[in-house]
Protein backbone atom coordinates (compact mmCIF):
# COMPACT_ATOMS: atom_id res chain seq x y z
CA UNK A 1 0.00 0.00 0.00
CA UNK A 2 1.06 3.62 -0.43
CA UNK A 3 1.66 5.88 2.56
CA UNK A 4 -1.31 6.93 4.66
CA UNK A 5 -1.05 10.47 3.27
CA UNK A 6 -1.13 9.29 -0.35
CA UNK A 7 -3.87 6.79 0.39
CA UNK A 8 -6.00 9.54 1.94
CA UNK A 9 -5.65 11.63 -1.23
CA UNK A 10 -6.69 8.76 -3.52
CA UNK A 11 -9.57 7.59 -1.33
CA UNK A 12 -10.73 11.21 -1.10
CA UNK A 13 -10.66 11.42 -4.91
CA UNK A 14 -12.70 8.22 -5.09
CA UNK A 15 -15.45 9.70 -2.90
CA UNK A 16 -15.35 12.92 -4.92
CA UNK A 17 -15.43 11.47 -8.45
CA UNK A 18 -16.76 7.89 -8.29
CA UNK A 19 -19.04 7.71 -5.26
CA UNK A 20 -21.59 10.16 -6.76
CA UNK A 21 -22.10 7.81 -9.73
CA UNK A 22 -22.10 4.59 -7.67
CA UNK A 23 -23.16 5.62 -4.14
CA UNK A 24 -22.86 2.10 -2.70
CA UNK A 25 -20.30 2.59 0.10
CA UNK A 26 -21.52 4.25 3.29
CA UNK A 27 -18.76 6.80 3.76
CA UNK A 28 -18.95 7.18 7.53
CA UNK A 29 -18.98 3.42 8.19
CA UNK A 30 -16.12 2.89 5.74
CA UNK A 31 -14.08 5.76 7.16
CA UNK A 32 -14.18 4.25 10.64
CA UNK A 33 -12.90 0.87 9.39
CA UNK A 34 -10.33 2.61 7.20
CA UNK A 35 -8.91 4.69 10.06
CA UNK A 36 -8.86 1.64 12.37
CA UNK A 37 -6.87 -0.22 9.72
CA UNK A 38 -4.21 2.48 9.59
CA UNK A 39 -3.94 2.56 13.40
CA UNK A 40 -2.70 -1.04 13.34
CA UNK A 41 1.00 -1.78 13.40
CA UNK A 42 2.34 -2.83 9.99
CA UNK A 43 2.84 -6.41 11.15
CA UNK A 44 -0.79 -6.64 12.28
CA UNK A 45 -2.35 -5.35 9.07
CA UNK A 46 -1.88 -8.71 7.37
CA UNK A 47 -4.52 -10.09 9.75
CA UNK A 48 -7.08 -7.47 8.69
CA UNK A 49 -10.36 -8.27 6.99
CA UNK A 50 -9.39 -9.11 3.41
CA UNK A 51 -12.62 -7.67 2.01
CA UNK A 52 -11.72 -4.28 3.50
CA UNK A 53 -8.23 -4.46 1.97
CA UNK A 54 -9.77 -5.35 -1.41
CA UNK A 55 -12.19 -2.42 -1.18
CA UNK A 56 -9.43 0.03 -0.23
CA UNK A 57 -7.28 -1.13 -3.16
CA UNK A 58 -10.07 -0.66 -5.70
CA UNK A 59 -10.67 2.83 -4.29
CA UNK A 60 -6.96 3.57 -4.69
CA UNK A 61 -7.14 2.33 -8.28
CA UNK A 62 -10.13 4.51 -9.14
CA UNK A 63 -8.70 7.50 -7.31
CA UNK A 64 -5.53 7.10 -9.39
CA UNK A 65 -7.60 6.99 -12.59
CA UNK A 66 -9.11 10.38 -11.86
CA UNK A 67 -6.34 12.22 -10.04
CA UNK A 68 -4.00 14.55 -11.93
CA UNK A 69 -0.58 12.90 -12.36
CA UNK A 70 2.20 14.31 -14.54
CA UNK A 71 3.01 11.01 -16.27
CA UNK A 72 0.05 9.20 -17.94
CA UNK A 73 2.09 5.99 -18.13
CA UNK A 74 2.74 6.15 -14.41
CA UNK A 75 -0.96 6.76 -13.75
CA UNK A 76 -2.00 3.75 -15.85
CA UNK A 77 0.61 1.41 -14.36
CA UNK A 78 -0.15 2.48 -10.79
CA UNK A 79 -3.91 2.15 -11.25
CA UNK A 80 -3.59 -1.31 -12.81
CA UNK A 81 -1.24 -2.39 -10.00
CA UNK A 82 -3.85 -1.36 -7.41
CA UNK A 83 -6.70 -3.10 -9.26
CA UNK A 84 -4.59 -6.27 -9.48
CA UNK A 85 -3.94 -6.04 -5.74
CA UNK A 86 -7.68 -5.65 -5.10
CA UNK A 87 -8.45 -8.76 -7.12
CA UNK A 88 -5.67 -10.66 -5.37
CA UNK A 89 -7.12 -9.68 -1.97
CA UNK A 90 -10.50 -11.04 -3.10
CA UNK A 91 -8.86 -14.30 -4.13
CA UNK A 92 -7.06 -14.62 -0.78
CA UNK A 93 -10.40 -14.54 1.07
CA UNK A 94 -12.01 -16.94 -1.46
CA UNK A 95 -14.58 -14.43 -2.70
CA UNK A 96 -16.00 -16.95 -5.17
CA UNK A 97 -17.08 -19.22 -2.34
CA UNK A 98 -17.82 -16.59 0.29
CA UNK A 99 -19.49 -13.53 -1.23
CA UNK A 100 -20.44 -10.66 1.08
CA UNK A 101 -21.86 -7.16 0.77
CA UNK A 102 -18.35 -5.71 0.89
CA UNK A 103 -16.95 -8.07 -1.76
CA UNK A 104 -19.95 -7.11 -3.91
CA UNK A 105 -19.10 -3.42 -3.51
CA UNK A 106 -15.53 -4.18 -4.54
CA UNK A 107 -16.59 -6.18 -7.59
CA UNK A 108 -18.95 -3.44 -8.82
CA UNK A 109 -16.10 -0.95 -8.61
CA UNK A 110 -13.60 -3.30 -10.31
CA UNK A 111 -16.02 -3.63 -13.23
CA UNK A 112 -16.41 0.15 -13.42
CA UNK A 113 -12.61 0.50 -13.40
CA UNK A 114 -12.23 -2.05 -16.22
CA UNK A 115 -14.86 -0.24 -18.32
CA UNK A 116 -13.04 3.07 -17.83
CA UNK A 117 -9.75 1.35 -18.66
CA UNK A 118 -11.07 0.00 -22.00
CA UNK A 119 -11.10 -3.65 -20.89
CA UNK A 120 -14.71 -4.30 -21.86
CA UNK A 121 -14.38 -8.06 -22.38
CA UNK A 122 -12.77 -8.52 -18.95
CA UNK A 123 -15.46 -6.36 -17.36
CA UNK A 124 -18.25 -8.34 -19.06
CA UNK A 125 -16.87 -11.67 -17.83
CA UNK A 126 -16.41 -10.36 -14.28
CA UNK A 127 -19.92 -8.87 -14.35
CA UNK A 128 -21.31 -12.36 -14.92
CA UNK A 129 -19.77 -13.50 -11.64
CA UNK A 130 -21.09 -10.38 -9.93
CA UNK A 131 -24.68 -11.06 -11.04
CA UNK A 132 -24.55 -14.68 -9.88
CA UNK A 133 -23.20 -13.52 -6.52
CA UNK A 134 -26.01 -10.98 -6.24
CA UNK A 135 -28.56 -13.74 -6.80
CA UNK A 136 -26.76 -16.05 -4.36
CA UNK A 137 -26.88 -13.37 -1.64
CA UNK A 138 -30.51 -12.63 -2.44
CA UNK A 139 -29.83 -8.98 -3.26
CA UNK A 140 -32.53 -9.18 -5.93
CA UNK A 141 -35.10 -10.09 -3.28
CA UNK A 142 -37.07 -7.73 -1.08
CA UNK A 143 -34.98 -7.47 2.13
CA UNK A 144 -38.13 -7.29 4.24
CA UNK A 145 -38.91 -10.81 3.00
CA UNK A 146 -35.53 -12.54 2.67
CA UNK A 147 -33.69 -10.69 5.46
CA UNK A 148 -36.58 -9.86 7.77
CA UNK A 149 -34.46 -9.67 10.93
CA UNK A 150 -31.61 -7.67 9.40
CA UNK A 151 -30.77 -4.20 10.69
CA UNK A 152 -32.42 -1.39 8.66
CA UNK A 153 -28.92 -0.22 7.65
CA UNK A 154 -28.17 -3.62 6.08
CA UNK A 155 -31.52 -3.65 4.28
CA UNK A 156 -30.74 -0.22 2.85
CA UNK A 157 -27.29 -1.39 1.71
CA UNK A 158 -28.79 -4.47 0.04
CA UNK A 159 -31.24 -2.36 -1.96
CA UNK A 160 -28.54 0.11 -3.01
CA UNK A 161 -26.24 -2.72 -4.08
CA UNK A 162 -28.95 -4.39 -6.14
CA UNK A 163 -29.71 -1.10 -7.89
CA UNK A 164 -26.00 -0.75 -8.74
CA UNK A 165 -25.87 -4.31 -10.11
CA UNK A 166 -29.05 -3.70 -12.13
CA UNK A 167 -27.89 -0.34 -13.47
CA UNK A 168 -24.39 -1.56 -14.34
CA UNK A 169 -25.69 -4.70 -16.05
CA UNK A 170 -28.31 -2.75 -18.02
CA UNK A 171 -26.06 -0.10 -19.48
CA UNK A 172 -23.19 -2.51 -20.02
CA UNK A 173 -25.63 -4.59 -22.08
CA UNK A 174 -26.51 -1.46 -24.06
CA UNK A 175 -22.85 -0.76 -24.87
CA UNK A 176 -22.01 -4.32 -25.96
CA UNK A 177 -25.45 -5.23 -27.38
CA UNK A 178 -25.46 -8.43 -25.31
CA UNK A 179 -28.29 -9.94 -23.19
CA UNK A 180 -28.91 -8.41 -19.75
CA UNK A 181 -28.58 -10.73 -16.75
CA UNK A 182 -30.07 -8.83 -13.79
CA UNK A 183 -33.68 -9.47 -14.79
CA UNK A 184 -35.30 -11.16 -11.80
CA UNK A 185 -36.16 -9.10 -8.73
CA UNK A 186 -38.94 -8.24 -6.32
CA UNK A 187 -37.01 -5.36 -4.72
CA UNK A 188 -39.13 -2.23 -4.50
CA UNK A 189 -37.42 1.06 -5.12
CA UNK A 190 -40.01 2.91 -3.04
CA UNK A 191 -38.66 1.10 0.04
CA UNK A 192 -35.36 2.98 -0.15
CA UNK A 193 -35.06 5.04 3.02
CA UNK A 194 -34.78 8.85 2.68
CA UNK A 195 -31.04 9.07 3.24
CA UNK A 196 -29.26 12.35 2.49
CA UNK A 197 -25.56 12.77 1.83
CA UNK A 198 -24.07 15.54 4.05
CA UNK A 199 -23.37 17.77 1.03
CA UNK A 200 -26.86 17.39 -0.46
CA UNK A 201 -29.32 20.03 0.66
CA UNK A 202 -30.27 21.40 -2.75
CA UNK A 203 -33.78 21.38 -4.20
CA UNK A 204 -34.73 18.25 -2.26
CA UNK A 205 -32.25 16.10 -4.20
CA UNK A 206 -30.29 13.30 -2.55
CA UNK A 207 -28.40 10.13 -3.37
CA UNK A 208 -31.65 8.23 -2.89
CA UNK A 209 -33.49 10.35 -5.45
CA UNK A 210 -30.60 9.78 -7.89
CA UNK A 211 -30.59 6.01 -7.19
CA UNK A 212 -34.37 5.84 -7.61
CA UNK A 213 -34.21 7.73 -10.91
CA UNK A 214 -31.50 5.45 -12.31
CA UNK A 215 -33.45 2.42 -11.09
CA UNK A 216 -36.61 3.53 -12.94
CA UNK A 217 -34.60 4.17 -16.09
CA UNK A 218 -32.78 0.82 -15.92
CA UNK A 219 -36.06 -1.08 -15.53
CA UNK A 220 -37.59 0.26 -18.74
CA UNK A 221 -34.29 0.11 -20.67
CA UNK A 222 -33.78 -3.58 -19.88
CA UNK A 223 -37.07 -4.79 -21.30
CA UNK A 224 -37.61 -2.27 -24.10
CA UNK A 225 -34.07 -1.74 -25.42
CA UNK A 226 -31.55 -4.30 -24.09
CA UNK A 227 -33.53 -7.46 -24.79
CA UNK A 228 -34.56 -6.66 -28.41
CA UNK A 229 -31.09 -5.35 -29.31
CA UNK A 230 -29.42 -8.47 -27.91
CA UNK A 231 -31.65 -10.60 -30.17
CA UNK A 232 -31.40 -8.32 -33.23
CA UNK A 233 -35.15 -7.73 -33.27
CA UNK A 234 -36.86 -4.33 -33.64
CA UNK A 235 -37.17 -2.10 -30.60
CA UNK A 236 -40.47 -0.93 -32.07
CA UNK A 237 -42.43 -2.62 -34.84
CA UNK A 238 -44.17 0.55 -36.11
CA UNK A 239 -44.16 4.32 -35.68
CA UNK A 240 -46.99 4.41 -33.11
CA UNK A 241 -45.22 1.90 -30.88
CA UNK A 242 -42.02 3.95 -31.11
CA UNK A 243 -43.90 7.13 -30.18
CA UNK A 244 -45.52 5.39 -27.20
CA UNK A 245 -42.16 4.05 -26.00
CA UNK A 246 -40.55 7.48 -26.28
CA UNK A 247 -43.47 8.93 -24.30
CA UNK A 248 -42.82 6.37 -21.52
CA UNK A 249 -39.16 7.37 -21.39
CA UNK A 250 -40.10 11.04 -21.24
CA UNK A 251 -42.54 10.46 -18.38
CA UNK A 252 -39.80 8.75 -16.38
CA UNK A 253 -37.28 11.51 -17.14
CA UNK A 254 -39.68 14.29 -16.15
CA UNK A 255 -40.57 12.47 -12.93
CA UNK A 256 -37.03 12.77 -11.55
CA UNK A 257 -36.08 15.69 -9.27
CA UNK A 258 -35.44 18.92 -11.16
CA UNK A 259 -31.67 19.19 -10.52
CA UNK A 260 -31.18 15.97 -12.51
CA UNK A 261 -33.18 17.11 -15.55
CA UNK A 262 -32.60 20.87 -15.61
CA UNK A 263 -30.25 20.26 -18.48
CA UNK A 264 -28.57 23.22 -20.10
CA UNK A 265 -25.03 24.46 -19.76
CA UNK A 266 -25.83 27.45 -17.56
CA UNK A 267 -27.99 25.38 -15.19
CA UNK A 268 -25.42 22.58 -14.85
CA UNK A 269 -22.56 25.02 -14.25
CA UNK A 270 -24.64 26.81 -11.62
CA UNK A 271 -25.50 23.45 -10.02
CA UNK A 272 -21.80 22.48 -10.00
CA UNK A 273 -20.98 25.73 -8.19
CA UNK A 274 -23.32 24.61 -5.40
CA UNK A 275 -22.81 20.83 -5.46
CA UNK A 276 -20.32 19.06 -7.70
CA UNK A 277 -21.79 15.76 -6.52
CA UNK A 278 -25.26 16.60 -7.85
CA UNK A 279 -23.77 17.95 -11.08
CA UNK A 280 -21.95 14.66 -11.70
CA UNK A 281 -25.14 12.70 -11.04
CA UNK A 282 -27.19 14.96 -13.33
CA UNK A 283 -24.70 14.56 -16.18
CA UNK A 284 -24.50 10.78 -15.75
CA UNK A 285 -28.29 10.36 -15.67
CA UNK A 286 -28.82 12.67 -18.63
CA UNK A 287 -26.17 11.06 -20.83
CA UNK A 288 -27.61 7.58 -20.26
CA UNK A 289 -31.19 8.73 -20.82
CA UNK A 290 -30.45 10.44 -24.13
CA UNK A 291 -28.20 7.60 -25.29
CA UNK A 292 -31.16 5.24 -24.98
CA UNK A 293 -33.47 7.70 -26.76
CA UNK A 294 -30.91 7.89 -29.55
CA UNK A 295 -31.04 4.11 -29.98
CA UNK A 296 -34.85 4.13 -30.14
CA UNK A 297 -34.95 6.89 -32.76
CA UNK A 298 -32.18 5.16 -34.74
CA UNK A 299 -33.95 1.79 -34.84
CA UNK A 300 -34.93 0.89 -38.40
CA UNK A 301 -36.18 -2.12 -40.33
CA UNK A 302 -38.52 -2.93 -43.20
CA UNK A 303 -41.58 -1.43 -41.49
CA UNK A 304 -39.97 1.50 -39.72
CA UNK A 305 -37.64 4.22 -40.97
CA UNK A 306 -34.84 5.69 -38.91
CA UNK A 307 -35.85 9.08 -37.49
CA UNK A 308 -32.85 11.15 -38.52
CA UNK A 309 -33.75 14.35 -36.69
CA UNK A 310 -34.85 12.54 -33.53
CA UNK A 311 -31.60 10.54 -33.53
CA UNK A 312 -29.46 13.65 -34.04
CA UNK A 313 -31.31 15.57 -31.32
CA UNK A 314 -30.90 12.76 -28.76
CA UNK A 315 -27.26 12.18 -29.76
CA UNK A 316 -26.60 15.92 -29.41
CA UNK A 317 -28.06 15.97 -25.88
CA UNK A 318 -26.04 12.89 -24.88
CA UNK A 319 -22.76 14.18 -26.30
CA UNK A 320 -23.42 17.62 -24.79
CA UNK A 321 -23.42 16.02 -21.33
CA UNK A 322 -19.97 14.66 -22.16
CA UNK A 323 -18.76 18.10 -23.22
CA UNK A 324 -20.03 19.56 -19.94
CA UNK A 325 -18.40 16.75 -17.96
CA UNK A 326 -15.15 17.51 -19.76
CA UNK A 327 -15.52 21.24 -19.09
CA UNK A 328 -16.26 20.82 -15.37
CA UNK A 329 -14.32 17.64 -14.50
CA UNK A 330 -11.79 17.13 -17.28
CA UNK A 331 -9.93 14.14 -15.79
CA UNK A 332 -13.20 12.23 -15.42
CA UNK A 333 -14.48 12.59 -18.98
CA UNK A 334 -12.35 9.95 -20.71
CA UNK A 335 -14.08 8.53 -23.87
CA UNK A 336 -17.69 8.23 -22.73
CA UNK A 337 -19.45 9.73 -25.77
CA UNK A 338 -17.60 7.98 -28.59
CA UNK A 339 -20.69 5.94 -29.60
CA UNK A 340 -22.80 9.11 -29.94
CA UNK A 341 -20.09 10.67 -32.10
CA UNK A 342 -20.11 7.57 -34.32
CA UNK A 343 -23.88 7.81 -34.82
CA UNK A 344 -23.66 11.52 -35.63
CA UNK A 345 -20.81 10.94 -38.08
CA UNK A 346 -22.62 8.14 -39.86
CA UNK A 347 -25.78 10.21 -40.29
CA UNK A 348 -23.93 13.29 -41.51
CA UNK A 349 -22.07 11.21 -44.07
CA UNK A 350 -24.73 8.74 -45.22
CA UNK A 351 -28.00 10.69 -44.86
CA UNK A 352 -27.23 14.29 -45.91
CA UNK A 353 -30.40 14.41 -48.04
CA UNK A 354 -32.56 13.57 -45.00
CA UNK A 355 -31.13 16.35 -42.82
CA UNK A 356 -33.48 19.05 -44.03
CA UNK A 357 -32.17 22.02 -42.05
CA UNK A 358 -28.65 23.28 -42.62
CA UNK A 359 -28.48 24.52 -39.03
CA UNK A 360 -29.11 20.99 -37.71
CA UNK A 361 -26.47 19.54 -40.01
CA UNK A 362 -23.94 22.18 -38.98
CA UNK A 363 -24.73 21.50 -35.33
CA UNK A 364 -24.05 17.80 -35.88
CA UNK A 365 -20.73 18.57 -37.58
CA UNK A 366 -19.80 20.94 -34.74
CA UNK A 367 -20.44 18.13 -32.21
CA UNK A 368 -18.26 15.79 -34.26
CA UNK A 369 -15.42 18.31 -34.61
CA UNK A 370 -15.53 19.14 -30.90
CA UNK A 371 -15.33 15.46 -30.00
CA UNK A 372 -12.38 14.96 -32.34
CA UNK A 373 -10.68 17.96 -30.75
CA UNK A 374 -11.06 16.55 -27.21
CA UNK A 375 -9.90 13.10 -28.26
CA UNK A 376 -7.05 14.69 -30.18
CA UNK A 377 -5.63 16.15 -26.98
CA UNK A 378 -6.02 12.78 -25.25
CA UNK A 379 -4.42 10.97 -28.19
CA UNK A 380 -1.02 12.47 -27.44
CA UNK A 381 -0.78 10.03 -24.53
CA UNK A 382 -3.46 7.42 -25.27
CA UNK A 383 -3.49 4.86 -28.07
CA UNK A 384 -7.25 4.23 -27.85
CA UNK A 385 -8.01 7.94 -28.21
CA UNK A 386 -5.65 8.10 -31.21
CA UNK A 387 -7.54 5.26 -32.90
CA UNK A 388 -10.88 6.92 -32.23
CA UNK A 389 -9.70 10.21 -33.71
CA UNK A 390 -8.78 8.30 -36.87
CA UNK A 391 -12.20 6.62 -37.00
CA UNK A 392 -14.18 9.83 -36.50
CA UNK A 393 -12.06 11.90 -38.89
CA UNK A 394 -13.23 9.88 -41.88
CA UNK A 395 -16.72 11.36 -41.41
CA UNK A 396 -15.53 14.95 -41.87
Amino acid sequence: MPSKEQSDILVGKYFEAVDPVYPIVHQEAFQKDYEDFWLLQSVDRKHSDGSLVALVFVMLAMGTQFVAIASPDEKEQTAEFYISASHQALRVINYLGRPSLRTMQTMILIIYFLMNDNHASDAWAFAGILTRHAYALGLNRDPSVIARNAHPFEKQQRRKLWQAVLFQDTFFSIILQLPPNALHSDCRLEDLAPEVHPSLTLDGASDISYITSMWKLANIVQTSVCVPRSLDIPIATHAVQRANLIAKFERIYFSVPKPFRNFNEAAICELASRSKRLARQALFLTSNYYHCLMLIYADEHDDLELDVHGTLDAAHQAISSFFLLHKLFEDEARHRAFSEALVIGELVKSRPDMIAFDIKKMGAKDDLLRMIGILGVMSEQNVVARTRVSVLSKYI
